[in-house]
């Protein structure tokens, strides 16, 4: 079982597939690692040589943010919106939608459950 970037490649899945595995790694970056390395995208991650392990350890590593570092990124990205208090950083904070998304009906996942509305005693009773 290859290993590359600290995750281990399924077996028996194409390399084209396998290396989507890796945080940061999606098809077309798989498939332009694999055709700068001249790889056959047919190839198993079983039938994978130490080299061409090799070759794709050394392209991730020069070209790429994955795992880790790229989290890293991403939070420390979002956290500097909120230390600005800018838009997206307030929308990032208050747990809601940051793309300009509707939230009168929509967004449950981002908002959480819904939180039942408290009526008050005698506010549909008319006096006479």
């Amino acid at each position: 079982m290859a290993r590359i970037a600290g995750v281990d490649l399924p077996k028996g899945k194409r390399i084209e597939i396998g290396l989507t595995y890796i945080y940061g790694i999606g098809k077309n970056t798989a498939r332009h690692i694999i055709s700068t390395l001249n790889m056959n995208p047919d190839t198993r991650t079983d039938d994978l040589t130490e080299s061409d392990v090799n070759g794709i350890r050394k392209m991730i590593d020069s070209h790429c943010k994955v795992e880790g570092e790229l989290r890293t990124d991403i939070s420390m990205n979002i956290k500097r919106l909120m230390d600005l208090g800018c838009y997206r950083g307030l929308r990032h904070r208050r747990s809601l939608p940051a793309h300009g998304q509707r939230t009168k009906t929509n967004a449950r996942t981002r908002k959480g459950p819904r939180r039942a509305a408290i009526k008050k005693k005698g506010a549909a009773t008319k006096k006479k």
